[in-house]
C-alpha cells in the first residue's frame, strides 16, 4: 500500500531525516513518536509532498510519489490528507466553507473563485459534520469554536477529499486533555470504520499505544523503533527518547516503571 524507501531530507548540512524506510501494507492506525527535532513532522510533509525529499523513494501502488509532478501530485495530496496542530482553517469563514475547502483539488478555478459549490457537496460536508458531534456549528465562523472543535473541523475537511492515507501532524498538541481524547478517538473511528490508514505524529508514548495499532519511534532523524504498542518497554523509550529524558515528554513516571510490567489494552488505560 505504501512503502518508503530510505528517505532522507536535508537542509544544508543538517539531516533533518536519515534513511527513513517504513512499509504499510495494509490499512492501520501508525503513531510516530519522538523528541521534538526528532523528524516526525518532517517525515509526514515529504509522504505528503509539501516538502520534497533530497534522497529515497515513496512508493504506492508502483509510482514513486517523490517523481510525481503538476495535476499528478495534486491529485495525490487529495489522496493523502494532511491536518495541522494549528488547524489551519480561514477563521473569518463559516465552519461548512471551511470543510467544502476539501474539495478544491477537483474544482474549476472559476468556481474557487466565486465559492460555488454543489448541492451535493454541501449536504457530504454537514453530513461530515454530524458524524464529528458538531453539525450544529456548521454557520458559525471558525474563529466562534473552540480548539477542540476547530480540530475536529479540520478532520472534517480532510475527510472531503475522501483520501485513502490521513496524516496528522501533532493534532492534540495544543488542546486540553478532553478535547484531545476526541480528537483521538475520532480519528480511530476513522480509521476503523472507514478503513482508512491513519499516521499520526504524537508526544507521549501513553496516546500511541492507547489509539494506534503500531508505533515508530524517530530519535534525531532515524527510526529507531518499529512495533506493536506492547513491544515498547522502558529500554525502546529510552532509545527514542534518549537515556537523559525526563520523560516528561514522553510519559508519566507511573506509566515508564509499568512499561516492563505489564502489557496494558487500549480500552484500559485512562487518557492523560
Amino acid at each position: 500500500m505504501l512503502r518508503i524507501d530510505k528517505l532522507t531530507k536535508r537542509f544544508g548540512r543538517n539531516v533533518a531525516v536519515e534513511s527513513a524506510t517504513l512499509d504499510v501494507d495494509k490499512p492501520c492506525m501508525v503513531g510516530i513518536i519522538g523528541r521534538s527535532g526528532a523528524g516526525k513532522s518532517t517525515l509526514l510533509r515529504m509522504i505528503n509532498r509539501l516538502t520534497d525529499a533530497t534522497e529515497g523513494r515513496i512508493m504506492v501502488e508502483g509510482r514513486d510519489v517523490i517523481q510525481l509532478r503538476g495535476r499528478e501530485k495534486r491529485a495525490w495530496q487529495a489522496e493523502c490528507a494532511m491536518i495541522f496542530q494549528q488547524f489551519n482553517l480561514v477563521p473569518r469563514m463559516d465552519v461548512v466553507s471551511n470543510v467544502l475547502h476539501g474539495t478544491l483539488n477537483r474544482r474549476s478555478t472559476l468556481a474557487t473563485m466565486f465559492n460555488l459549490y454543489p448541492m451535493a457537496d454541501i449536504h457530504r460536508a454537514i453530513d461530515i459534520l454530524d458524524r464529528l458531534g458538531i453539525a450544529e456549528h456548521a454557520p458559525k465562523r471558525a474563529e466562534a469554536l473552540s480548539g477542540g472543535q476547530q480540530q475536529r473541523v479540520a478532520i472534517a475537511r480532510a475527510l472531503m477529499q475522501d483520501p485513502r492515507i490521513i496524516l496528522a501532524d501533532e493534532p492534540i498538541a495544543s488542546l486540553d486533555p478532553m478535547n484531545a481524547q476526541t480528537v483521538m478517538e475520532a480519528l480511530r473511528r476513522i480509521h476503523e470504520e472507514d478503513g482508512r490508514t491513519v499516521i499520526c505524529n504524537l508526544h507521549t508514548l501513553d496516546t500511541a499505544r492507547r489509539y494506534c495499532d503500531r508505533v515508530v519511534g524517530m530519535r534525531d532523524g532515524r527510526i529507531v523503533f518499529d512495533g506493536l504498542p506492547e513491544q515498547l518497554t522502558t529500554g525502546v523509550a529510552r532509545e527514542i527518547y534518549g537515556a537523559d529524558a525526563s520523560f516528561s515528554e514522553a510519559a508519566t513516571s507511573t506509566e515508564i516503571g509499568a512499561l516492563d510490567a505489564s502489557t496494558p489494552q487500549r480500552e484500559a488505560k485512562a487518557f492523560v
